[in-house]
């Protein structure tokens, strides 16, 4: 089968990213589902709705496997499952209605006690419930958790145990503005903690034996609570081990759980949470239930793991029985119980636009932006893994005859173009032109981010912090007061042309020199912006409207001259004179700010599917944009962009994926264009691996001057791949 794994990915290490899924996690499953002779395409569901939607409908899974979190809100579990449903993609897990439910600790306990689950004694507390007296005739001592939270998020054993009203007073306060959709507090249970877990198909009806916490007495303080600290940041302090417990009492815990099972309608798998406590009465234990993950961590350490082996099933086994219980449901049964065949994928015809490097650009720097053989075999590699058949298309002056002839259903567009501070427009407004969906911004950003003054303008009318700047067009202008240093840069170019660390400049003289200089290289204006001091960030985005941010990168600079720049010299040069931290180490406040910065600074340009924005973070907590790039370097291993997608959880094929997606998204939704003759009539979709209207010999006798990639005769010298 065709499996989409989605997931949300552990990146920052925060509390905010407590409930998500380490790296080693989703390779776990994912390794589980292909030595099942599953195809598995990994899907992190950060950012928004319609990015998920595109890679989903581009993929074509027969089944999700979800463990996605979500990110915001009391329904944030339920969110993906909704969708799913909505787009008509069977999934592993429960549905959007059961995982609504138990998310919220109060409601999941209500319902429960209707059905005979013994729990304690609990109530929601929000602002207004407090003013109501929600804390008034409380039995102590209680606990005060987060109402919508897992993971122990918000739970510390030293201080949410309260034994009187001043000291839960006290907490209630200062959670509320934390957790501001509510807390639940309930009656503090001496005792340990077991939990026993569900999956369907293993065991006669799913249920395993229960599993206990059990806390090194050091670290368990005095009220032996499993809470944030010991679950996320010190595990190695608490053990798990089948609890030392009469038969009777792990029975109840199993009967107990089958209840909850049926009770909540929870499907596939799910973990139930009890507080067992010595008590007077026939069995001497008092069984309580405290609460359900019907999302349980898949993490191979986890419990359900160890309680799975002692039936002797391994991970793999677990995940195959999830995948099974699924498809069961689903009326899939007949996909996963057949023996595994190479699925065919609804297949493409996608035009490969570049723009080829021949010159070693250390020796000349013309062809700097150009991609190397390399990295057009890369990509057209990565394309071809998802079942499309690539057509090389050299972004020369013969593209417009060939785009014609070899008639892709869309186009991955990385050419520069050839002249002009308009050329990276030039082949997405053939594309539009000729009516064909292409990755990437259109000709208007394209144009506008090339040209830095004209960025800085827009972002500066956005109210976005961008350096005071201006361009020069001989040199000779009369300059505007500035803060000196200025950094002096050719006004139309990227990778880093025309920037060293001699383009930071002292005085209006230098300024001028430079200027000039570059204006007769480079035969374009030049731009004088303040230098401004501080830590460097680069920073990618995925998507379209409300993008998806990439983790941060820093470059830091080694043994840096008084005023660093992260210039030409930097990116070719064989001596690392950089390094890079991704993530960067930014604090929350720090974080938010640069996502601010850079969405806003997205959208106001009118970016799509992919750019990278270069920004300072100074000492006083500016962020300041020097720099977009809508059409960045994907050379694998070395682009800034692909060192950051490779930390977010995608290798090269799944970056690529995640930004072909949105032209193949635009593909299934082309309609008619009204032009100013009227409409223009939808192009007809190729059939795919048929043919172009042209010869294959001579489309690409005409595509390709020089041997396709994969194919070339000449090693390119050293440095050839662009940043």
């Amino acid at each position: 089968m065709r499996i989409a794994l989605t997931h949300n990915l552990k990146i920052m290490g925060s509390p905010d990213e407590a409930e998500f899924d380490s790296p080693e996690t989703i390779d776990a499953v994912a390794g589980s589902l292909e030595r099942a002779g599953h195809e598995v395409e990994r899907i992190e569901v950060s950012g928004p709705a319609s990015r998920v939607i595109a890679r989903i409908e581009a993929l074509g899974p027969d089944l999700i496997f979800n463990t996605a979190e979500g990110h915001k809100g009391k329904t944030r579990e339920a969110f993906y499952p909704a969708l799913f449903d909505e787009l008509g993609v069977p999934f592993t897990g429960s549905d959007a209605y059961t995982l609504g439910i138990t998310l919220d600790k109060v409601l999941t306990k209500r319902i429960l006690s209707s059905y005979g689950v013994p729990t304690p004694r609990a109530r929601l507390v929000t602002r207004s419930t407090l003013e109501a007296g929600a804390l008034d005739d409380m039995t102590f001592p209680v606990i005060v958790k987060p109402n919508f939270e897992g993971s122990s998020k918000g739970i510390s054993g030293a201080f949410s145990v309260c034994e009187d009203a001043y000291e839960l007073a006290e907490i209630v306060d200062r959670q509320l503005v934390r957790f501001e959709a509510g807390l639940i507090v309930e009656r503090y249970v001496r005792g340990i903690d077991v939990a026993c877990a569900f999956v369907d198909g293993v065991g006669p009806d799913g249920v395993l034996d229960p599993i206990e916490y059990v806390i090194e007495p050091q670290h368990a303080g005095l009220y032996n609570v499993y809470d944030y600290h010991l679950k996320n940041v010190k595990p190695d302090h608490v053990t798990l081990r089948p609890p030392e417990l009469p038969i009777a009492v792990l029975e109840r815990i199993q009967s107990m759980t089958r209840r909850i099972v049926r009770a909540l309608d929870i499907k596939d798998l799910g973990r139930c949470e009890f507080r067992v406590t010595p008590a007077a009465g026939q069995r001497g234990y008092e069984v309580l239930f405290l609460e359900v993950d019907a999302l349980p961590t898949l993490e191979p350490s986890a419990g359900m793991f160890i309680a799975a082996r002692a039936r002797g099933v391994d991970f793999d086994g677990v995940v195959r029985a999830i995948v099974k219980s699924a498809c069961r449901r689903r009326g899939l049964s007949a996909l996963v119980d057949s023996t595994p065949k190479k699925v065919r994928r609804s297949s493409l015809r996608v035009g490969l636009t570049f723009n080829m490097k021949r010159i070693d650009p250390t020796e000349n720097d013309a062809e700097a932006e150009f991609d190397s053989p390399k990295t057009i075999k890369a990509l057209t590699a990565a394309i071809e893994s998802y079942g499309h058949t690539v057509v090389p298309l050299e972004a020369n002056a013969d593209l417009p005859h060939v785009l014609t002839a070899a008639a892709p259903d869309v186009v991955f567009n990385i050419a520069e173009g050839l002249r002009g501070r308009g050329r990276e427009a030039q082949v997405p407004a053939l594309c539009e032109l000729l009516g064909i969906p292409y990755s990437g911004s259109d000709p208007t950003t394209l144009s506008l981010c090339l040209d830095k003054g004209l960025t800085k303008q827009i972002l500066r009318s956005a109210g976005i912090d961008t350096a005071d700047w201006q361009v020069l067009t001989t040199g000779r202008e009369k300059l505007k007061p500035l803060r000196y240093p200025v950094i002096v840069k050719p006004n139309a170019e990227g990778t880093s042309k025309g920037i060293t660390s001699r383009s930071v400049v002292a005085d209006e003289a230098a300024a001028r020199a430079a200027a000039r200089t570059l204006v007769d290289k480079y035969g374009q204006p030049a731009l004088v912006e303040e230098y401004i001091i501080g830590r460097e960030l680069t920073v990618g985005l995925l998507g379209e409207k409300r993008p998806k941010m990439l983790p941060p990168m820093e470059v830091v600079f080694v043994d840096p001259p008084q005023h660093p720049v992260y210039g030409f010299e930097e990116k070719q040069s064989d001596t690392p004179r950089v390094r890079f931290e991704c993530p960067a180490n930014l604090s929350q406040i720090e974080l938010k700010k640069v996502e601010k910065t850079v969405r806003d600074t997205f959208t106001s340009l009118g970016c799509r599917d992919v750019a990278r924005i270069d920004l300072r973070l100074t000492a006083d907590g500016r962020v300041v944009v020097i720099e977009v790039n809508p059409l960045p370097g994907l050379t694998p291993d070395f682009s800034d962009l692909c060192m950051i997608g490779k930390v977010a959880g995608m290798d090269y094929r799944t970056l690529i994926g995640e930004i072909l997606a949105g032209s193949i998204k635009r593909f299934r939704e082309k309609k008619p264009v009204a032009g100013p003759l009227g409409p223009v009539a939808k192009a007809t979709p190729s059939t795919a691996g048929s043919a172009p209207p042209a010869t294959p010999s001579t489309a690409v006798a005409v595509v390709t001057p020089t041997p396709i990639p994969g194919a070339v005769a000449a090693v390119p010298p050293a440095g050839l791949n662009g940043s």
